[in-house]
């Protein structure tokens, strides 16, 4: 099993013949980053959806559009792709504690839950001259396309993808719902390295609760500015081995194949 980063949250996923893509998003919000290859991740055989926000969810019509077999999100998804013109019709309603095989890939999924922002990531936006003086009708513009679509923050999937020998767990945002009792020792942990200040000390209760083998982060690019930021990765790799000694840590080149 291998894995592909194609930017923000975006993930393909390969065992065998079956392709698996998870969360793709165009990134037209900031056009310095590099694009995604549509008709290359439309061509996987399903893409599963762990939040229907907008960069996790807004663009599934272009890769349906493109070819994409079959989309499996919440029932809440669906009822947005409905509300905003989104073709449901290869949309299959998936909730937690399902087990579902693809091709040569099962996945199970946890209920999860979103990110919470903390004070310093929404004043480091607020404060900031450059929201104001260059970016503020952008910022505005992307405000009241979330509206469109807006969940609740327990309304949130977490997957575990298993092929060849291989678990893979991978986190839409980087929350858990405490409750719920998750797989420990993944062969690779995919965490969301976006939404708060520090956040190589924000992972550390996630590296305690999955105790994978290996680390890769997602979602650290500036995806949506000025309400985003690049996020600093240089102390990912620390972090990982000081709480997971000898377990490998990932920061992903866009585009670069990662065996599991």
């Amino acid at each position: 099993m291998r894995i592909k980063w194609y930017g923000t949250a975006s993930l393909l996923i390969e065992a065998g013949k079956t392709r698996i893509l998870v969360d793709p998003y165009l990134k037209k919000y900031n056009p310095a980053l590099p694009p995604i290859p549509v008709e290359e991740a439309a061509g996987a055989d399903a893409a599963f959806i762990t939040h229907p926000h907008l960069d996790h969810f807004a663009d599934i019509g272009a890769f349906l559009d493109a070819g994409l077999k079959k989309v499996f999100v919440s029932q809440r998804g669906i009822e947005i792709a409905q509300h905003n013109g989104i073709p449901d019709g290869r949309m299959i309603p998936l909730e937690a504690n399902e087990k579902i095989t693809v091709g040569d890939i099962t996945v199970q999924t946890f209920h999860s839950r979103h990110c919470k922002f903390d004070a310093a990531t929404v004043l480091s936006v607020a404060l900031n001259p450059s929201t104001y003086l260059f970016h503020f009708k952008d910022g505005v513009r992307i405000l009241k396309e979330t509206k469109r679509f807006k969940i609740a923050p327990d309304e949130i999937l977490a997957f575990e993808f298993s092929a060849d020998g291989k678990k893979l767990m991978v986190l839409g945002s980087a929350g858990f719902e405490e409750s719920t009792e998750y797989p420990d020792g993944a062969d690779l942990f995919v965490f969301p390295f976006q939404g708060r200040a520090r956040m190589h000390r924000y992972m550390v209760p996630f590296l305690k609760e999955f105790a994978p083998k290996a680390v890769m982060i997602d979602h650290f690019d500036n995806a949506f500015p000025p309400l985003t930021h690049a996020v600093k990765t240089g102390k990912v790799p620390a972090t990982v081995q000081r709480y997971l000694p000898g377990a490998r840590s990932i920061v992903p080149v866009e585009g670069e194949w990662y065996e599991i």
